[in-house]
């Protein structure tokens, strides 16, 4: 019984709590504001190329692109978050990122108008969302990161296209 009782005792809890929002992020621009999602959903960064457009698809759905032999969809980040159009410049670039659906990961392009830097966050870096009051609902938002007198807009970027939104995207690419 003495065995058992420090065995259990040694054993660490695995666990993961999930307000621990601690890690390493690509910060990345939309405006004048920087966002960042969790490095490990990101795949790659690349500069904008020739994009496919498809009709009738929602106006930030730019269209898709070719990833080595793999079609793709590509979001203007800044349509979708309701930000005004801008002329895409010599660092705007699209970050593929893996989403998660409920069956399925999806990877998708986003495009960004710059990438700034890669951070590692603790959790003491990240305070939870503002209460933006009632009707305004911020599920794609993990957190708020205040690094050197700035805010950085920690993005849950599973969530940032609702689960519609990929279905329709997922069937897009069938």
């Amino acid at each position: 019984m003495q065995t058992n009782t420090h065995a259990q005792a040694s054993t660490p809890v695995i666990a993961q709590d999930p307000h621990d929002r601690a890690g390493k992020y690509l910060i990345f621009h939309l405006g004048t504001e920087e966002f960042g999602t969790e490095v490990l959903k990101v795949r790659e960064i690349m500069g904008l190329q020739d994009i496919t457009t498809v009709p009738q698809t929602p106006h930030y759905v730019k269209g898709v692109i070719n990833l080595r032999g793999k079609v793709i969809p590509v979001v203007d980040l800044r349509l979708k978050f309701g930000l005004p159009s801008e002329e895409y410049t010599a660092r705007t670039c699209i970050i593929v990122v893996r989403t998660r659906q409920v069956e399925e990961e999806l990877m998708i392009g986003i495009i960004v108008d710059g990438v700034a830097e890669v951070l590692n966050l603790a959790s003491a870096d990240i305070e939870d969302t503002p209460d933006f009051g009632p009707g305004v609902v911020t599920p794609y938002l993990k957190g708020m990161a205040k690094i050197k007198g700035k805010v950085k807009i920690l993005l849950d970027i599973d969530q940032v296209l609702s689960s519609n939104e990929l279905n329709g995207l997922s069937a897009l690419l069938q």
